[in-house]
């Protein structure tokens, strides 16, 4: 299924790529605080770009997470389970779970999102612009997760599953 393995690209080109603006963070949470107690100026605009990335980054990293299956999982049982049982599980699961999950994320903040961007909303403290990319970034999490789940329940089972 190449569609699959175009997806599944698709997902680790965005994840990967979104790893690094853990980096533009660091930079700006670190220079918060000469530009507030050393330049005075500034360092509100440092914070809300930062809180920006942040979401941004939050969003891509739940997939990453995921991908790496690095999530807390209540899998005690589940260990006793032979390997091709619990890929039955978390294909089942992505199906149930994650599926129905994205999709109802992604309809329920429609009109909150869609406004939002219809008037590029502002920080409601600086009136800096950017704020609807923070509230977008629900959409980019619900998205890739969306894409992650059928890319796991769909993914051509390996020769030992």
């Amino acid at each position: 299924m190449t569609w699959i393995r175009r997806i599944d690209g698709l997902i680790d080109t965005i994840v990967s790529a979104g790893k690094w603006l853990v980096l533009p963070l660091v930079a700006l949470l670190f220079l918060q605080w000469p530009l507030r107690d050393v330049f005075r100026a500034y360092s509100r605009e440092a914070n809300d770009l930062g809180q920006l990335i942040f979401a941004l980054y939050v969003a891509m990293s739940v997939t990453a997470a995921t991908r790496a299956g690095t999530h807390l999982a209540a899998d005690a049982l589940a260990q006793r389970y032979s390997e091709r049982r619990r890929v039955q599980l978390a294909r089942l699961g992505a199906a149930l779970g994650l599926v129905p999950w994205s999709v109802f994320v992604f309809l329920s903040s429609k009109s909150l999102i869609v406004s939002s961007i219809a008037v590029l909303e502002a920080f409601p403290d600086t009136y800096n612009p950017g704020y609807f990319v923070i509230k977008a970034a629900l959409w980019v999490l619900s998205l890739l997760m969306l894409a992650e789940a059928i890319v796991a329940v769909f993914r051509p089972a390996r020769v030992g599953d």
